[in-house]
């Protein structure tokens, strides 16, 4: 590869981030402060935000976009400045939870489109075991007119950046690196070494690294279905989960996982597409989709609960008046894709119920597009029958009984519901005051 990795610490060769949402942006920026970095996205519009120095994603903040190097475009021939490209596009499911590779495809012909002799591909997104070489590898190939192996390498490097996440960044998560040969691996590891303090992790295949990413996110997926189905049933049995897990906590080799809403585009994904190519080849998971099946019933489980304690509070359903604070699909985070806050909303719409929704995080402007729902700020809530806590937003932990207090009407306490799915607030101040309290 001439040593690529050398030409582009001397500024002689550029790198290109292609995709630029809340992987690729930090991805693009990071680099940026060691080698010359193109960041491409086909979204004018996020291109035109990215140039003015904003950060929608918040995930490295405005001053560092203004400041950074990043050579924003969406004008696609640039690409063919670069020779080291990553490929850091959404993978979604689609509506029968099968991998949506639409956005690879479409970035692998576009790349293939520019591809020039010497360059390393690197793709982030997540994909089934063996999709980089089955379905990216083919496309640069018959796009370029140039052979993988003698005229370009490719890599695979799994994304692991946790969106919201102050602790966990993206210099101090190991990094994970694979190519097609040895040479392509070194040069794509030294490259990485660039921004990631933490080191890599070198793998012996791509497919090692396509499966290490859907697994460990598949096996987040399946903890988390246990800690909802002891909470489905411990609700039946009238034991408060969050006491029990407490106490489970406290021996050594627990494992700390709490029930809670499961959306995103990673945890909630990542298994279908294990599981597609697992069946392809055969083996039908059985643990892997019976966590799936749980993770998706857990808002539905919310969302009766909050209609029986409307029941129970005497409120007629119809006219109940109800707060949901968060929308995004986890806490500190604008991200609302695949949020499973939004199927408690439509839960609630089946009953007539037309909540008000508060998320400061939230772009009102995404709310209203991608969700249909009208954001409103914590100061306009008055007179509500029941809060629901749905997103441990830190605005929404600072919430102190005098401030709950004022989003209620004048009703006696025990008719005041609060729904508390991450249980953000003190569940003994709450019932101390007599409010009818509810948690996950």
């Amino acid at each position: 590869m001439n040593y690529l990795y050398e030409k582009l610490q001397r500024g002689e060769e550029k790198l290109a981030v292609i995709g630029l949402g809340y992987v690729g942006m930090p991805l693009a920026v990071a680099f940026s402060k060691k080698v010359n970095t193109i960041g491409f996205d086909v979204n004018k519009e996020k291109i035109h935000t990215y140039q003015q120095g904003i950060d929608p994603t918040k995930e490295v903040g405005n001053v560092e976009i203004k400041n950074c190097a990043v050579e924003f475009t969406f004008d696609e021939t640039k690409l063919r400045e670069a020779k080291f490209l990553v490929v850091s596009v959404p993978t979604p499911i689609s509506s029968d939870n099968k991998p949506d590779l639409a956005y690879v495809i479409a970035a692998s012909k576009m790349i293939g489109r520019n591809l020039t002799k010497g360059s390393i591909v690197v793709y982030e997104s997540t994909v089934y075991p063996s999709a980089t070489q089955d379905i990216c590898i083919p496309l640069l190939e018959k796009e370029s007119g140039l052979r993988c192996g003698p005229d370009f390498k490719v890599g695979y490097s799994p994304e692991r950046i946790n969106p919201g996440d102050r602790l966990h960044r993206l210099d101090n998560i190991i990094k994970i690196v694979s190519g097609i040969d040895a040479e392509s691996l070194e040069e794509i590891a030294k490259v990485y070494e660039l921004i990631v303090d933490a080191g890599v992790h070198k793998v012996s295949s791509i497919k090692v690294a396509e499966a290490a990413k859907v697994v460990e996110n598949s096996q987040r997926d399946v903890n988390i279905a246990f800690m909802n189905e002891l909470a489905m049933v411990f609700d039946k049995m009238d034991i408060d989960t969050q006491e029990v897990v407490t106490a489970m906590n406290t021996k050594w080799n627990a494992l700390g996982f709490y029930p809670g809403l499961v959306g995103g585009h990673c945890i909630g994904v990542d298994p279908h597409y294990f599981t597609y190519e697992a069946e392809r080849l055969g083996y039908h998971s059985e643990l892997i989709l019976a966590g799936r099946r749980i993770n998706e019933r857990v808002s539905d489980f919310v969302s009766e609960a909050i209609i029986k304690q409307l029941v129970l509070a005497n409120k007629t359903v119809k006219q109940a008046k109800v707060a949901i604070l968060g929308l995004s699909f986890k806490e500190n985070c604008p991200d609302i894709r695949n949020s499973k806050v939004m199927d408690i909303i439509k839960h609630l719409r089946d009953y007539e119920i037309n909540p008000f929704v508060v998320d400061p995080e939230v772009s009102a402007e995404e709310a209203k597009q991608e969700c249909g729902v009208d954001l409103v700020s914590l100061e306009d809530l008055h007179d509500m029958d029941c809060v629901v806590f749905a997103v441990a937003h830190e605005v929404f932990k600072d919430i102190n009984m005098a401030k709950l207090e004022m989003l209620f009407g004048n009703s006696p306490n025990n008719e005041k519901i609060i729904i508390d799915v991450k249980s953000t607030l003190n569940k003994d101040e709450v019932e101390q005051q007599g409010y009818r309290y509810w948690r996950l």
